[in-house]
Order: structure tokens, then sequence, then C-alpha cells
């Protein structure tokens, strides 16, 4: 269990996240949703410790992480998994390489210095690769894949570090609507198929609506909404995203959506 007490960040004068409290269940999909500099990004960087809380405790199943250092904080990141919106590979790199980058907390520091994959964390990288229908790309660079294919190889490097959490940083922003599903069915497959708690930035409403069990709103660094997805309604989401809200708003049909993504997971 996540549990989120009082978390702010500030920068200088301005406050990023101001407050925010949460307790998240295992095994949720909780989409965290509000306008541009509303605070989502700095409240998962601060799960993931790559930003310092000012203020405020995280604790995940009663340990404490706001005060890990070194290889605690390292096994931390491992077991709390980032997907960027950029997919931060390395691009000249293959497939497969950028995927067994996520092993490299279970390896000692000399053989991950080195890059020496064992046997068995091959086999692991490619059945990721195979559980997203990727395995055919493991040898080409990353730099040559479309924006969908690059994040369906983040998220198996994510799946690689055998995470608990995993925290996605707006994954489908740059995305156009056919690469934007295959990249929300991955994220759903982490959830639904293999267990991992995923919490998920997102603009896009009905998108939220669509994949997540759970949606917390933000606006101007404080948590304004937090329910099931059905109880968003259009007030609500006018709340969120003043003037913004219709361009929030597609009209991507829910449901077929969810089911395709869910038979995926089947």
């Amino acid at each position: 269990m996540l549990v989120i007490e009082g978390l702010t960040r500030r920068f200088g004068s301005k406050v990023a996240v101001d407050n925010a409290s949460l307790t998240i269940e295992p095994g949720s999909f909780v989409g965290v949703i509000g306008r541009s500099g509303a605070g989502k990004s700095t409240l998962l960087r601060m799960l993931n410790r790559l930003q310092e809380p000012s203020a405020g405790r995280i604790s995940w199943n009663g340990k404490d992480i706001t005060g890990l250092r070194d290889a605690e904080l390292r096994d931390w990141r491992a077991r709390c998994a980032m997907i960027f919106q950029q997919f931060n590979l390395v691009g000249r790199l293959d497939v497969l390489t950028n995927v067994l980058m996520g092993r490299l907390n279970h390896a000692p520091v000399a053989r991950s210095l080195l890059k020496l994959w064992t046997r068995e964390d091959r086999i692991l990288a490619m059945s990721a690769l195979e559980q997203f229908d990727i395995a055919n790309l493991a040898a080409q660079r990353a730099e040559t894949l479309s924006g969908g294919q690059q994040q369906r190889v983040a998220i198996c490097r994510a799946l690689v570090q055998e995470p608990e959490l995993v925290l996605a940083d707006e994954p489908i922003a740059s995305l156009d609507p056919r690469n934007t599903k295959l990249v929300m069915d991955a994220l759903l497959r982490l959830n639904k198929h293999f267990g991992i708690t995923v919490i998920c930035n997102l603009h896009d409403l009905d998108i939220a609506k669509d994949y997540c069990d759970r949606l917390v709103g933000m606006a101007q660094g404080c948590i304004i909404f937090d329910d099931a997805p059905e109880a968003l309604t259009e007030a609500a989401a006018r709340e969120l995203y003043g003037l913004e809200a219709h361009e929030a708003m597609t009209i991507l049909p829910p449901e077929p959506m969810r089911e395709a993504g869910l038979a995926a997971v089947a």
C-alpha cells in the first residue's frame, strides 16, 4: 500500500504540489488528471524520489520512502519503475539492450557496469518483449522505432525491473490515437495480468475514465478530486480544467477501448 501524507514541493515561492495526501491500494490503476502545470509530474517524480519533497511523507507497505539514501534508494527506484513521456531510451542501442537496462539493479556492481547480462536476464527481457508483441524488434536500434513502439519498449524495461509499482508520466502525450491505444493497453496489461500497481498521469479525460479504476484530479498543486471514474461529472471536469475542459474530453468511444484492453489481458 502506498501512503502519501502532506506531500509538498516548493520551487522558491512557487508551490508545485501543496499538501497532497492519498492512500493507494495494491493492484490499483490510478489516473492522475489535470491541466498542464497542475503538479501531476512533480507528484510522480517525488514518489520515485527524482525530486525531493519539501515536506510530507511517503511510505510503501509501512516503510518510509522519504528518507531512503544510496543503495536503499536505488532499490526503491527498481521497485518503483518510472515510464517517461519521452521514453528515455538509448537510441543508438538495440531494443533488447534497452530492455536489459531494467536489470541493472539486479546484478552485482561490476557486472552491471560492464553490462554482462546473464542468460536468465536475456530470457526475461525477450519474454517481456513477447508479452507486448514486439519481440521481432529486439535487434533494431531504438531510434528507428515509432513513438508507440519506443514507449512499449520502455514498458518492457520497467517490467523486467520486477516492480511493485509503475509510475507513468504522460506516456501517451506525443502519440497518435492508434499508438495511444497500444500503450494504454500495455499499461492495463501490466496492471491486470501482472498485478502491478499503476499510477498514470493523463491529460485526456475520456482515456483516463476508460482505463483507470480511480481518478485523482489536481489543480494548482492541490488534490481536488479523488473518486471512481463514473463520479467525474462535467462540472468536476470544468473545475479541474477550466476553459481547457473541452480540449481534455475527446470523442473516443470509452467502452469498446476498455473492452479491447481487457481482452488483450485475458
